[in-house]
């Protein structure tokens, strides 16, 4: 297939990424209208992306938050996902009149210009307000920084994650005690796994993303199986391709497998694959941990667990939402201490944020009995430990250029019109031109 041209049109729409999807929200357009401030208030303005069902939980967890902090006005906006946001954020962080705090994607903090768009966050203040680094894991945490400042506090990570239909497994012999899925170890396990339900219902047994307009989910299954080997896509700079052709191949080859034998659908695009899980007609399905809002509206019966370890390492390819204060000309006095104590609160209170789907990246909560309680959030919250992130590069992260560019590549070993060498080779030379084009986000502002 002939590689498309990475126009700047191209490249800037990637930067903001897709409409739905990657992050697990749908994105409402347009903001809240500001509130007034009161005599003696201090103003807090925050910019977010949640529209979806996890919009939801965080409106839950504004409405505490002002409940228990009076003096603070807070004035939320919520933004269509993707472009638009970022776009926005990105302007008025170079203009110097940002709100106070915003959310953003952690693996596209490379990108965002940290120390010119963003401004770092002032650690004993948040000390003062309980959190430290030590109660986030140390990889995630130190993804937030840069030039020994930190710019970005992880609020959780979105893992992709394997969603299971328990009447289905159980009916194949796969459940342990309760609706639990007996563990799996190894790629052949998991293909054993797949042939038992198969034999149970006649149909494919797995079903994921394979196409559609700007389709991510053969990326994101491609660098979970790819991780699992110890991959690396780029050096740690971000300024070389670092894929290693036979750990490459061996992912890419086990994905065309399991579509040929007939172990996973092999044509359907995002809406499609939930609607085929949805329906009973398969019982696993690989995406993001957001779609638990999907399944638990329909009464279906389901769980959801890690990603198996099929080839060596625990990892699963991921992202997470991070809160980061937007560069403000002259930024401190009591509006960034009331920034600080709202990302501190928030923090502290993702209980209501892991309904949603999310794993909290504030340690405390995972231990919490009120978190441990939900069922099946709570299944499959050790991943914090073992997340897959891009390399820190400005064309990556959640739903980034990279992304869609390495999608429609793999999107062809899944629905048979590419190799898994021919896919290989188109995606380095993609990966080439993504590192020899300037960082268009930049100079867009």
């Amino acid at each position: 297939m002939a590689r498309p041209s990475l126009s700047r049109r191209r490249v800037l729409a990637g930067i903001g990424g897709l409409a739905a999807g990657a992050a697990g929200t749908t994105g409402a357009a347009g903001c809240a209208a500001p509130q007034a401030v009161g005599a003696g208030k201090t103003r807090l303005r925050y910019w977010h992306l949640f529209g979806g069902g996890d919009g939801i939980n965080m409106q839950v967890m504004l409405d505490a938050f002002r409940a228990q902090h009076p003096r603070i006005a807070v004035e939320a906006a919520t933004f269509q996902w993707g472009a638009p946001y970022y776009t926005k954020l990105g302007m008025a962080g170079a203009g110097g009149r940002a709100p106070e705090v915003a959310v953003l994607h952690l693996a596209r903090l490379a990108g965002f210009a940290p120390g010119r768009l963003l401004d770092p966050f002032d650690l004993d203040l948040l000390a003062r307000h309980g959190v430290r680094p030590a109660d986030f894991p140390e990889g995630i945490w130190r993804r937030g920084g840069a030039g020994g400042e930190q710019y970005a506090i992880p609020l959780d990570t979105h893992p992709m994650v394997l969603f299971y239909n328990t009447e289905l497994c159980a009916k194949a012999g796969l459940l342990g005690p309760g609706t639990t899925l007996r563990p799996i170890e190894g790629a052949e396990q998991f293909t054993a796994a797949l042939r038992a339900v198969k034999q149970v219902t006649g149909q494919p047994a797995l079903v994921t993303e394979t196409l559609g307009s700007d389709c991510i989910g053969p990326w994101r299954l491609f660098s979970t199986l790819y991780s699992q080997l110890g991959g690396a896509v780029l050096s740690p700079d971000a300024k070389s391709i670092a894929l290693d052709d036979s750990k490459a191949l061996t992912a890419l080859e086990y994905m065309r497998m399991i579509v040929e034998e007939g172990l996973a659908v092999r044509r359907v695009d995002y809406v499609g694959a939930v609607g085929v899980f949805n329906n009973a007609k398969t019982g696993f399905y690989l995406n993001g941990e957001w779609e638990i809002s999907s399944f638990l509206t329909t009464g279906l019966p389901f769980s959801m667990t890690r990603v198996p370890n099929l080839f060596g390492r625990p990892t699963a390819q991921a992202d997470c939402h991070a809160f980061v204060l937007p560069h403000q000309d002259g930024r401190g006095g009591k509006t960034n201490e009331a920034a600080h104590a709202f990302v501190a609160w928030m923090l502290k209170n993702t209980v209501e944020w892991a309904k949603g789907g999310h794993v909290p990246a504030y340690l405390p909560t995972l231990k919490d009995p009120e978190y441990l309680a939900l069922t099946p959030q709570s299944a499959y919250r050790s991943v914090v430990e073992d997340v897959a992130l891009d390399e820190p590069a400005w064309f990556a992260g959640s739903a980034s250029v990279m992304w869609i560019e390495l999608g429609a590549v793999f999107s062809g070993v899944l629905t048979g019109s590419r190799t898994p060498r021919n896919a290989l080779t188109e995606a380095k030379a993609r990966l080439r031109t993504l590192l020899e084009t300037p960082n268009p986000f930049g100079a867009a502002v």
